[in-house]
């Protein structure tokens, strides 16, 4: 059966369709982050590592990651409305399952019910999009979509705090409940289908293929912390992640109808802007982990004094995302990208000097100086990227954008994590290989390799930062294809008034 979107353009009401999915967005994308303040308290309540705890965040990005690439079949085969409310009653089973958790497995099983659900929701906002709005105007509506995908996951350790200070971290799970629920009735009423759709086929193999691909590559860079990137079980993992996203790739390369089309790439500027936001990706997700550690862990600051601190970040990140896609349509992404970057490496720089008596204040301004950069180049990013992609083509270039997107922020997040638990170990032996100490000596090296350890973390960020910034010095400016139809239609119309006279 077949929906043609052009029947249903004249009662489509578009300003309504896209802010009911950004609420729902807004949700999804707010409980990727609402752990990461809690890991401290989770670490003594559940009894488990900061390694074993990580997972609740990048177990959640990597589930997004794992079922993304399904969601360009879902797209053609189901109805906008079918698809939105289907991944929200997931979300809500799934914060259900948290919110009742009692112990570590419970918990992780609710994150990844309620991952299954959010996967679905932002490449549908992103394909909605492509397809209401012309590439002229789409700068400042992706602005306002990145205000929902940046502003929640930012403002999410805030909220958390505020809770966390006051009630137990279950709270989190069942304050999200009753939103949700209202974002379900409001789509059931108001979402109309805006594309179409058509009897398709999904090829189980390539699901399995990039399940099994993600997923060894991320356990892989998860267990190097503990285990030491020579072990047999980082090695095998990694090798079994490798070797079983190229034989996904070679298959996506010989499919008819492959589950991701690759021809994506062929588009010079949509391939260079997902290589750049691999390492945005990295760094914006990183810093929501690694911060509220050092906060709390060796600074004793609570989770409210934690969650403070990055909220007048979070508030100038949401509120310049749609001022900077504004930029975009006026100016092109190249140096608007540039000077995003540049800001968030000169304000990451700090954070690379921490110490036991680091300014609160400072470190304030500083983590508002990251967000500020962040907001001016992700928007300009994805939508010059996304620009290049032809309609045909549309539902695997957001799908293939997410995916990306996510698994870059569930590899970094681990990658990060083991950079400073490897560096804390190794520094915490250095440090005490000069003899015995008394407990209180063994506490304070201790908290000194823990701060070394994320300064090292840190450090790696400002490098990812850095081949990010090269790499945007490469962006052109390509005619939108929306001018360019203009000026055909145009080219069209005065060789027909010529023929007539």
């Amino acid at each position: 059966m077949k929906t043609d979107a052009s029947k249903d353009s004249p009662i489509v009401k578009k300003g309504v369709i896209v802010f009911i999915m950004i609420l729902g967005t807004f949700l999804t994308a707010l409980n990727q982050t609402v752990m990461s303040v809690a890991t401290p308290e989770l670490m003594i309540d559940l009894d488990i590592s900061a390694s074993t705890a990580q997972w609740l965040t990048t177990g959640y990005m990597l589930v997004n990651g794992v079922l993304i690439p399904i969601t360009a079949f879902l797209m053609k085969r189901f109805t906008t409305r079918q698809l939105f409310q289907s991944s929200m009653i997931i979300f809500l089973v799934g914060t259900i399952v948290s919110a009742i958790a009692f112990n570590f497995p419970i918990l992780l099983v609710g994150r990844v019910i309620q991952a299954a659900g959010a996967g679905i929701i932002i490449p549908l906002l992103y394909n909605v999009v492509l397809t209401l709005y012309p590439p002229s105007k789409r700068g400042g509506i992706m602005g306002m979509v990145s205000f929902a995908i940046l502003f929640a996951p930012a403002i999410g350790p805030t909220l958390a705090g505020y809770v966390l200070d006051i009630l137990p971290w279950q709270a989190m799970f069942y304050g999200l409940i009753p939103l949700i629920v209202a974002v379900i009735l409001s789509g059931q009423i108001y979402l109309k289908n805006v594309s179409e759709t058509a009897r398709a086929k999904v090829d189980f193999n390539s699901v399995i293929l990039s399940t099994i691909g993600f997923s060894g590559i991320l356990y892989g860079f998860s267990v190097a912390g503990n285990s030491g990137w020579s072990s047999t079980e980082v090695i095998v993992s990694l090798t079994i992640g490798v070797i079983t996203l190229a034989l996904f790739t070679w298959r996506q390369l010989v499919l008819d109808t492959p589950l991701l089309d690759l021809r994506t790439f062929k588009y010079r500027t949509f391939t260079l802007t997902n290589i750049i936001n691999i390492g945005i990706t990295i760094i914006m997700y990183a810093d929501m982990i690694l911060l509220p550690l050092y906060l709390q862990n060796a600074r004793g600051y609570t989770a409210m004094e934690s969650g403070i601190l990055m909220l007048p970040g979070a508030i100038l990140m949401g509120l310049l995302s749609p001022v900077a896609g504004k930029l975009f349509d006026r100016y092109g992404a190249k140096w608007i990208t540039i000077i995003g970057i540049i800001i968030t490496i000169v304000t990451t720089i700090p954070f690379t000097l921490l110490t036991d008596s680091t300014s609160y204040t400072y470190l304030l301004l500083m983590s508002t100086g990251r967000r500020i950069g962040m907001a001016l180049l992700i928007t300009p990013i994805q939508t010059a990227g996304l620009n290049q992609v032809p309609s045909a083509l549309s539902a695997h270039g957001t799908a293939i954008w997410n995916t990306i997107r996510q698994v870059a922020g569930a590899v970094g997040t681990s990658l990060l994590v083991t950079v400073m638990t490897s560096s804390t170990n190794s520094h915490l032996q250095s440090l005490m290989s000069n003899g015995e100490t008394t407990k209180d000596i063994q506490q304070h090296l201790m908290l000194e390799a823990s701060i070394h350890g994320v300064n090292e973390a840190y450090f790696v960020i400002i490098i990812i930062g850095l081949i990010s910034l090269l790499l945007s010095f490469f962006i052109k400016r390509d005619v939108q294809l929306s001018k360019v139809s203009s000026k055909k239609s145009k080219e069209k119309l005065k060789k027909q008034a010529i023929s007539e006279v």
